[in-house]
């Protein structure tokens, strides 16, 4: 079973969204430079944005783009490539394929059976998390 670990909101003016969910929420948000994206702190997290306290998720903002217009709610996975196959044998499609984040693990996006866009991650390995990164 693959619980929830992530969230990303998409967003047509980001500086507007990221100032409605701080004054809103009480959100942290911070925009990663060089990137069309934000880190979303909603729980005290550890100096590599994991969240410390028990059952908290944190996520990011995107841009809106036709695969991702709403909300995603992204689970764990082991295999990402083997999850892939299965939404598909489940009636689903592949919108992103598995891509790289380095020193963290992958990510994929998906759409099940009612046209909704869902989120893959798998971890790296316990002892290659956090090389490449730094």
């Amino acid at each position: 079973m693959g619980g929830v670990v992530h969230f990303e909101i998409p967003a047509d003016d980001q500086e507007r969204a990221r100032k409605f969910y701080q004054d809103a929420l009480g959100w942290r948000i911070e925009p990663i430079p060089g990137m069309d994206y934000s880190s979303v702190y909603t729980v005290p997290s550890d100096d590599q944005g994991m969240p410390s306290a028990p059952g908290g998720i944190n996520g990011g903002m995107t841009g809106r783009t036709s695969d991702l217009s709403n909300p995603v709610i992204t689970v764990d996975v082991e295999d990402i490539d083997a999850t892939l196959q299965t939404v598909e044998q489940s009636g689903g499609s592949v919108v992103q394929a598995k891509q790289a984040i380095p020193g963290m693990g992958f990510y994929a996006y998906f759409k099940d059976s009612e046209g909704n866009t869902m989120g893959l991650w798998e971890n790296l390995p316990e002892g290659e998390r956090g090389e490449a990164a730094q």
